[in-house]
């Protein structure tokens, strides 16, 4: 069904109640049913589609690199929904610029990452259009997909190289990225953890 070469772009696989039931199943931190079911599963399940991503994978990836919703990075304000611009940077004074920076009280340290205003409006696009950006590489987008890409990487840029390198979920891990960068490092089974989670989710499990 999914595997670690399984495409990024691909038809929906799931339905919004699908995808929303399997996160509520499982603790999810601040969030309620419905901002799960209305607000945040709805949103990614329509921008996928407008692109040609399944849907079922988006979530996956988000589910796992939020521990579906749990980490401090997904939580509100940051609402960061995969990991974008969180480099493992850490200090404990207060940096001279912090965009790009939020302050975890457990941690009691700052931290280097993308923090986003909603869901719907920002983190959502922000990560459909970045993985349809590893998916595609330059020129070979259709106008509806450019605009998607080019919203998302105003929040964060993305080298040209890494444009395309990444049209299977394994290649989003770096050890298996054509160009030596990936989503995740080393990421080694970053694609085939995604796809266990699609996998679990589209059998209803």
């Amino acid at each position: 069904m999914f595997t670690e070469q399984t495409p990024i772009l691909g038809r929906p696989t799931a339905s919004v109640a699908q995808l929303a039931a399997f996160i509520l199943a499982r603790p999810h931190g601040v969030y309620t049913a419905h901002d799960i079911e209305a607000v945040i599963v709805p949103v990614y399940w329509q921008l996928c589609a407008e692109v040609g991503i399944d849907p079922t994978l988006a979530v996956a990836q988000m589910i796992h690199e939020t521990g579906n919703l749990t980490s401090f990075w997904a939580a509100r304000p940051q609402r960061n929904p995969a990991g974008i611009g969180v480099t493992g940077q850490k200090q404990t004074t207060p940096p001279p610029n912090r965009e790009g920076w939020a302050f975890n009280g457990q941690s009691q340290q700052w931290e280097a990452g993308v923090s986003f205003a909603t869901w719907e409006h920002d983190a959502v696009p922000a990560h459909v259009g970045r993985l349809l950006a590893y998916a595609l590489p330059i020129g070979a987008e259709n106008p509806v997909q450019l605009a998607a890409i080019e919203r998302a990487l105003r929040y964060r840029a993305l080298p040209a190289r890494i444009r395309g390198s990444a049209p299977i979920l394994k290649q989003l891990g770096r050890a298996h990225n054509p160009t030596g960068q990936g989503w995740a490092s080393p990421g080694v089974d970053y694609g085939a953890k995604i796809a266990a989670i699609a996998v679990r989710i589209v059998m209803g499990k």
